[in-house]
């Protein structure tokens, strides 16, 4: 059961990528999905973004198979999270042997424990539910078959993360992921847009995957070993000893985890390493719910929960992940209050929900910080779908300012957002309520009141963003042109089911696993599968936070209401008074803190004018000029002139050996005879 869910993904993408566009060619074109006539699907996503090119016209069986797969998959890996519910436990089941180098060996094996079977059960059900999305959003892109593959390579790149007993098969699951994500990103080759934000995202990953593999190779040079249970044993014994490098001395489980740490911000968009996730929003809207809502950018997270038994002895580590979390939580969040883009804005929304996650596990809540994990994939891929619909429907437009009034128009896209926006605002009892809260409460518990400060910040934001989402996207007058209008209908059914089913999960998910992520099943639960810090045992007496703290969520939540349905309901000229008041200050946060301008004129700019100078003068002046222009050259100057004297005129040696027997007797006579 368990290698089927990791590798009939696999198995999908292999035949849809390989076989897709050359086998069955001559079976007939059959682009038309469920009643909807040839070159309407995506052709009403076709504006500026997410435009497609040409008409597919092939078979349709690469998509309907590898989304069959992926069902499956999901369907085993929910019986497997069930199980776990009832029986937790540790399954290890080895695929093959793999790397013997010295003392170095990992094995391909798969682990399944708790923290596997939950994100098991994340990653193949969003999976499924955009592959079977995609077949109305994208079933008619002339490189449908290659997308789908794509699509299910990357599931099976993730599953092989979540699914490693050892740091170099997480690796090789982390560079897979990061593979596929600049394929998707850049899914759309022919736009430049696309190419560089894809590579923009591959480069920046880049650097946090440089310390990642640092911190693998210091896990290993401390160790000796890279397998998990190995490194969890011998922990403890690491406790106060120091790593020598150069003329200092480093404590060592501090720089491993900061290490490792370098690499979960990377691929997990946290401060700093964050400005490739917006720039992403350029692939297919299906990419972006699967890769950057809910799977691919948690990777951070479950590396971080996977290596907790490290982290719990290296406390500078987690204060930094918290310093960290907290204020990419506020710093995104405050950047989503001013976009206009909706893809956008519900990309710094999940910058910003990644932060709580990563606050979570700074404070030793890895409990709550998986469980907003949890809950966050089923409401935030439910909003990135959901703005799918609305783009389907709005002929690809994804200005918000060209919108309005959609609600009767896709009222059930409408109704299915709406509940995205409750979940993610945390209203009373959706998933999101009893997820984002609890992980505000474990920062106060855990006295770390600066993250807290934010994160009640935050969650004012985030109410405030999705509100004005919502009523910008949904209500009031319509502010697009008369033939857009024309052509607004709602999704059709393959685009809506998925909806419907995260809505259900939006809705349910926080209140029907509460208890097994943050309440009294919590430890029985897991079965020592992330360790259990003091910090959620606090959090179960009713006297470990205060009324007003645990309040304020909540209250943060109805002020952004309140104000967003002020600015954009009740009087819509408030906006724009505001921004010209503070004009400096709206700049800044449009500008999402000059964090591009910053790096480009520090960094990017910097490192251009050093290549270009090493290009010119080192590469061309020195080197060219001492080598191939400068002895090389003279060598081919003496061949060149040597070889003129060869002309294969008879007289012309007879002339030379004349001169020379001239001159040796010349030698001899006035020289050579002394």
């Amino acid at each position: 059961m368990y290698q089927a869910i990791v590798f009939l993904p696999l198995l999908g993408a292999l035949i849809a990528g390989l076989a897709g566009t050359k086998m069955f060619r001559n079976m007939g074109s059959d682009a038309q999905v469920y009643g909807e006539p040839a070159g309407h699907g995506e052709a009403h996503a076709g504006g500026p973004h997410d435009d497609h090119h040409g008409h597919y016209d092939g078979p349709p069986w690469p998509m309907y198979l590898t989304t069959a797969l992926l069902f499956i998959s999901c369907v085993l890996s929910w019986i497997v999270f069930l199980g776990f519910l009832k029986e937790p436990q540790l399954v290890k089941i080895e695929v093959l042997r793999w790397v013997n180098s010295g003392d170095l060996h990992a094995n391909w094996a798969l682990r399944i424990d708790t923290l596997t079977a939950v994100m098991l059960v994340v990653v193949t059900t969003i999976s499924s539910l955009v592959h079977l999305y995609s077949i109305g959003y994208m079933g008619h892109d002339e490189h449908q078959p290659r997308f789908f593959a794509f699509l299910s390579l990357f599931t099976f790149a993730m599953l092989m993360l979540v699914t490693s007993d050892n740091l170099l098969q997480l690796f090789f699951g982390w560079e897979g992921v990061g593979l596929m994500s600049y394929l998707l990103i850049g899914f759309w080759y022919t736009r430049d847009s696309a190419n560089a934000a894809a590579i923009k995202a591959f480069v920046v990953n880049r650097v946090g995957d440089f310390g990642f593999a640092l911190g693998i190779f210091g896990t290993f040079y401390v160790f000796n070993s890279i397998d998990f249970d190995t490194i969890f044993g011998a922990a403890a014994g690491q406790t106060g000893k120091t790593i020598h490098f150069l003329s200092w001395n480093f404590d060592t489980l501090t720089t491993l985890g900061l290490l490792l740490f370098m690499g979960a911000m990377g691929k997990s968009a946290q401060f700093l390493l964050h400005t490739w996730l917006p720039d992403a929003m350029e692939g297919p809207t299906p990419v972006s719910a699967l890769i950057h809502a809910a799977t691919m950018v948690t990777a951070g997270v479950f590396m971080v929960a996977r290596l907790s038994p490290l982290y719990e002895l290296a406390p500078y580590a987690k204060e930094v992940i918290v310093i960290i979390g907290a204020v990419t939580a506020f710093f995104a969040a405050t950047v989503a209050l001013v976009q206009n883009d909706i893809k956008r804005v519900i990309a710094y929304s999940t910058c910003s929900q990644l932060g709580y996650m990563f606050v979570a596990l700074g404070v030793g809540a890895y409990g709550a910080g998986i469980f907003h994990l949890f809950t966050h994939a089923f409401f935030k891929a439910l909003m990135f779908l959901g703005s799918g619909s609305v783009i389907h429907a709005m002929s690809g437009e994804q200005d918000m300012r060209k919108m309005g009034g959609l609600a009767p128009m896709i009222r059930v896209t409408w109704v299915l957002m709406m509940v995205g926006n409750l979940a993610l605002t945390g209203f009373p009892f959706t998933a999101g309520y009893y997820s984002k809260d609890a992980i505000i409460e474990a920062s106060f518990v855990s006295s770390s009141y600066f993250a807290f400060t934010l994160l009640v910040a935050a969650a004012f934001c985030t109410s405030f963003y999705s509100w004005r989402l919502a009523f910008m996207t949904f209500h009031g007058e319509s502010r697009s042109d008369h033939h857009t209008l024309e052509h607004v209908h709602e999704s059709p059914r393959v685009m809506l089911i998925p909806l419907f089913v995260l809505a259900a999960g939006a809705l349910l998910a926080g209140y029907i696993f509460k208890d097994y992520f943050i309440g009294r099943r919590f430890a029985e639960f897991w079965n020592g599968a992330v360790a259990n810090g003091p910090v959620m045992a606090a959090m179960e007496k009713d006297s470990a936070i205060p009324a007003w703290a645990g309040w304020s969520p909540v209250v943060a939540m109805v002020a952004g209401f309140a104000l967003a349905f002020l600015f954009y309901i009740r009087d819509t000229s408030l906006p724009v008074k505001l921004a010209a008041r503070h004009e400096p200050l709206y700049k800044f946060l449009l500008n999402k803190w000059y964090f591009d301008e910053l790096y480009w004129n520090f960094l990017t700019r910097p490192a251009m004018w050093l290549g270009r100078f090493l290009w010119q003068k080192g590469d061309g002046r020195v080197i060219d000029g001492f080598g191939p222009d400068g002895v090389s050259a003279r060598v081919i100057d003496v061949t060149r002139g040597a070889v003129r004297l060869q002309t294969g005129y008879v007289y012309h040696y007879a002339f030379a050996m004349m001169i020379g027997v001239a001159a040796l007797i010349s030698w001899f006579m006035f020289g050579g005879a002394r």
